[in-house]
């Protein structure tokens, strides 16, 4: 499995040639989509209602709780980023640390799995191209593996299902108290 992840790796990273626009279409995608989440998380929680509120609310949620999962996975199995092993060309400065799952994919994810899982279709199907984009970016920059994207997408959508399962019990008692203290004036 590891010499398909790296065949997968080399095929999809950047050639020592490579040119401007797929380096910048690469960097957009693997560093800059990431940022759309905590803007749909502000625009949603000030301009929507109480109804978008409690889906900000939920898919923030599964965020934090992916992201927690990731951390655990990395101590339990520390698997090295490509440049890490002297694999491909990296184009980007990133920390040595555990490569697998990735976190900006399990982000991106668990929004497009969250919003899916809530009836946000539309919104579902845009996160999970930017997921694509972001997956792309991230292995041409030469800080990720194809793998890590997979696993990236079964941590969050586990994680989305299991809070659209079971995060009624803490996330409706915290969206009543958080409505209850939101000011009238920051409501549409």
């Amino acid at each position: 499995m590891e010499s398909l992840n790296h065949t997968l790796f080399l095929w999809l990273n950047a050639a020592p040639d490579a040119g401007l626009v797929p380096v910048a279409l690469a960097m957009f995608g693997g560093e800059m989509l990431i940022w759309a989440l905590p803007l749909m998380l502000l625009a949603g929680w000030l301009r929507g209602g109480a109804a978008t509120r409690r889906v900000m609310l939920e898919v923030f949620a599964a965020a934090l709780l992916a992201l927690a999962v990731n951390q655990l996975i990395g101590a339990i199995w520390p698997h090295p980023r490509p440049f890490m092993i002297g694999l491909g060309h990296t184009l980007i400065a990133h920390a040595a640390d555990p490569s697998f799952p990735s976190d900006h994919m399990t982000l991106m994810s668990v929004t497009a799995a969250s919003l899916w899982l809530q009836g946000w279709r539309r919104a579902a199907r845009l996160w999970a191209v930017m997921a694509l984009a972001t997956a792309w970016g991230r292995i041409y920059l030469g800080v990720h593996f194809p793998f890590d994207m997979l696993g990236a997408i079964v941590v969050a959508y586990a994680v989305a299902w299991f809070c659209r399962r079971y995060g009624a019990m803490l996330l409706d008692p915290a969206h009543r108290l958080l409505e209850s203290i939101w000011p009238r004036r920051f409501r549409p």
